[in-house]
């Protein structure tokens, strides 16, 4: 495929996603072929999927058809969880010249290198998902201050709403050892903060000889990285040690927890296949709290799962309303073919579903702007990032207080002590500069 050397990259879905995309792109670029924009006419295309909603589905289509207005000749491959789970519908998407599974993702190199034009006829390589045991590890280079480091794929869980594990496989990961040289090469970049992102990363270990809370303690360690914040972890695997170890022991990781909830009503947390009730919830928020009443914790929240009541779901904003969070992620619940859920309860209506999602927004945007009231007047550690907007950059304290101040191109990827004085009408935080 001598005659393509122009490639761009477009991402959908969770941050894992983000450092495969990345960690692909280096591949690329070691091979020589030059990394361009989406807009810049590229030879070759590469769409890395997600299929946790309908909506990134239809997503992948539009993206296809977007990509052939700017270059009707490209050469356009998809790649990510909706290639695993529908590789056959992905190939009949007009102009889909490639589509890899799971287990060639990180092969498109030599798939590209044997192809020799686009196809009438898309071409698919895909295995069985069960057949998907090794571990390739990943992190996000590009974001001169962050890094998504991917420590662990796959899950074991098969809750009922979740395509997740047939298109990713089973739970695995690297050893902690082979971790901490991924993490070397990231502290030997620019790059100042890792955030740890897998499928289910607190079962990093899967009871083996080495546990997620042992990472932790060696990541820790690690000179050339300021920042470790740990991305989403499941509530039952999210230990009073580690809670304790990253707000109490810890030199390197901040204080911002994302726990995964899904419904305040233990009927519907049963019916998911969840492994948790609502009150082993509310106890490591309570634990996380004690600690640290500064601790940023975000929520992920679904509405709309089948034979969800009015009750439920009012369960579920009485529950949120009352403990300490910071912001929720909201989720409606959309019917995904192979997944148990859809046999479970009666559909609930779509406009009921959206008027739900409508409830949990404004309760999350009132959340949020209660967690920023409660840091006014505080002195934080800002890391700036490279991005302006308006004449405006941005960055992030250590307990995920997201910061504006008029655009410093000194400022960039460094850390700079602020103090938080003003909640702007866009809903994020002023700040007085202490330090420069």
């Amino acid at each position: 495929m001598v005659h393509y050397k122009k490639v761009a990259f477009y991402t959908l879905g969770c941050k894992l996603n983000f450092s495969e995309t990345s960690t692909i792109s280096r591949l690329f670029e070691d091979a020589g072929f030059a990394k361009v924009e989406f807009e810049e006419h590229p030879d070759i295309y590469v769409i890395n999927t997600c299929s946790v909603t309908e909506n990134a589905d239809k997503k992948c289509k539009q993206l296809v058809k977007k990509a052939l207005s700017i270059n009707p000749n490209a050469f356009i491959t998809i790649i990510g969880c909706f290639a695993q789970l529908k590789p056959v519908d992905i190939s009949k998407i007009p102009g889909v010249d490639l589509v890899l599974g799971a287990n060639d993702k990180f092969n498109i190199i030599e798939h590209l290198e044997k192809v020799e034009s686009k196809n009438e006829i898309a071409k698919i390589s895909f295995e069985n998902i069960k057949n998907t045991k090794e571990f390739v590890p990943a992190f996000s280079y590009g974001d001169r201050t962050r890094s998504f480091l991917k420590i662990q794929d796959g899950c074991d869980y098969f809750c009922t709403f979740c395509t997740i594990p047939l298109a990713r496989g089973a739970s695995r990961n690297a050893t902690i050892e082979s971790t901490i040289k991924e993490v070397q090469k990231i502290a030997e970049t620019t790059i100042k903060e890792v955030v740890l992102t897998g499928v289910n990363i607190g079962d990093f270990g899967q009871g083996g000889n080495e546990s997620f809370f042992d990472l932790v303690k060696e990541l820790d360690k690690v000179e050339g990285i300021d920042r470790f914040r740990i991305s989403s972890i499941e509530p039952n695997l999210l230990s009073n040690e580690i809670i304790q170890f990253s707000l109490k022991n810890s030199t390197r990781f901040v204080p911002h927890f994302h726990i995964p909830l899904q419904s305040g009503s233990n009927r519907l947390l049963k019916a998911m296949r969840r492994k948790y009730l609502r009150e082993l919830y509310a106890e490591r928020v309570e634990q996380i709290k004690s600690l640290d009443k500064n601790c940023c914790i975000g929520v992920d929240v679904i509405v709309g799962f089948p034979g969800e009541t009015e009750e439920e779901f009012m369960e579920t904003m009485t529950f949120l309303k009352d403990i300490d969070i910071s912001y929720l992620h909201v989720f409606t619940y959309s019917e995904r073919a192979n997944t148990t859920a859809i046999k479970l309860g009666e559909s609930v209506p779509m406009n009921i579903r959206k008027e739900r999602s409508k409830m949990l927004h404004i309760l999350s945007d009132k959340k949020k702007r209660a967690f920023y009231e409660q840091n006014l007047n505080a002195i934080r550690t800002v890391l700036f990032e490279h991005e302006e907007d308006d004449g405006m950059m941005f960055g992030f304290t250590e307990n995920y207080v997201k910061v504006k101040t008029p655009f410093n191109e000194a400022l960039t990827n460094t850390f700079q002590s602020v103090k938080l004085t003003e909640i702007d009408r866009d809903g994020l935080m002023k700040c007085e500069i202490i330090t420069v």
